[in-house]
């Protein structure tokens, strides 16, 4: 019997990179390369899970590409930046909306099963980090353990866990990898 891989799932916007408000409270991806901006303090963190044997998987829904507020190149020019930073194997992008009803788009699992079958992982032994509900509920549909990033607009939301920020959720995914 082999065995099976361990993994981090995580959310793009708000996880990786800064979330944009476009004229509403909620949270949005940037819609133009000069919104972009990455978080401060991500390599660490990500650098210190792989190099405990974690796979890192960028899931991240994009409905705006659908909606004609994104264009894809915007979004293939981000995937690029985030593989040339930091230890990622993988990003997945679900480019629809809604009413498309895809199995991609979280809340479903799709990303995060498509991912464990093409590189043999064990989601027991998985994570998933993000921040909101749609995050949450994908991780846990797919038998991972959730960690939520504590922010200003997802104070409702539930999770396994919830911490301040990425270097606390690795430390969290630490102390239980060592548990295990």
């Amino acid at each position: 019997m082999s065995i099976k891989n361990k993994a981090v799932f995580l959310d793009r916007d708000g996880v990786i990179n800064e979330v944009v408000f476009h004229n509403s409270e909620k949270p949005s991806s940037p819609w133009n390369f000069n919104e972009f901006k990455l978080i401060k303090g991500v390599k660490e963190p990500l650098e210190a899970l792989a190099k405990i044997g974690y796979l890192l998987f960028v899931i991240s829904n994009q409905p705006d590409i659908s909606r004609g507020f994104v264009e894809k190149g915007t979004t293939e020019k981000i995937s690029r930046i985030i593989y040339d930073k930091y230890p990622v194997k993988e990003i997945i992008v679900c480019p629809h909306d809604d009413h498309h009803n895809c199995n991609c788009r979280k809340p479903k699992p799709g990303m995060i099963l498509e991912l464990s079958k093409k590189y043999d992982v064990d989601l027991k032994k998985s994570f998933l980090i993000g921040d909101n509900w749609k995050d949450t509920e994908a991780g846990e549909k797919a038998g991972c353990t959730t960690i939520l990033l504590d922010k200003t607009y997802n104070k409702s939301v539930e999770s396994d866990y919830r911490t301040e920020n990425l270097n606390t959720a690795v430390k969290l995914i630490k102390s239980i990898h060592n548990k295990n």
